[in-house]
């Protein structure tokens, strides 16, 4: 049987975050988003995940998913972490890392190495405190709750995108 992108079953569960605590709750809306993308990727096959829909964008789904790969090392392991540690897809150094190159026989390779990045994220920012900074490249300092919020906010923002290139590719809609 060919591979597939996953089915994904929700951990996070949105009407539980309203009155915890903000770290709780930020990583409640981090993960709500992370598995939205990846459900929205759910049952595809690797050619309809490759495969540009929206035109005249190059715009992808696993592209997405390699982006976002990208983004949560960028903010999470080099920048808040401080560690040496180099792209997880090559591409253009333009803040579009992982968009280009997309080829559907990586799919599965790709995806894991998504859900690798997001546990090496995880357990970059665990145990530090959200008011712990770093210095980003320009020389401004961060903290880890930006981090977290900029994350999110990066997230909502392709998973918009992600909703039309779904419904595009099988007709798909909504959240689960």
């Amino acid at each position: 049987m060919t591979w597939e992108a996953p089915l994904i079953e929700r951990t996070a569960r949105l009407d539980a975050l309203g009155t915890v605590p903000e770290r709780q709750m930020l990583e409640g809306w981090l993960n709500w988003h992370r598995e939205t993308l990846l459900t929205k990727c759910a049952g595809l096959s690797p050619a309809q995940l490759a495969g540009a829909t929206v035109e005249p964008s190059g715009l992808t789904l696993l592209g997405l998913v390699r982006h976002m790969a990208e983004v949560e090392r960028w903010w999470f392991r080099r920048g808040f972490a401080g560690e040496a540690v180099g792209a997880v897809f090559t591409g253009p150094a333009d803040g579009d890392e992982g968009l280009v190159g997309v080829r559907a026989a990586d799919a599965e390779r790709d995806f894991g190495r998504f859900r690798d990045e997001i546990e090496a994220c995880d357990a970059a920012a665990a145990g530090h405190g959200l008011d712990e900074t770093f210095l980003s490249s320009g020389g401004r300092p961060l903290s880890l709750r930006w981090v977290y919020v900029l994350l999110i906010q990066e997230y909502a923002r392709h998973n918009g995108h992600a909703d039309f290139l779904r419904e595009r590719t099988d007709g798909a809609t909504g959240d689960g």
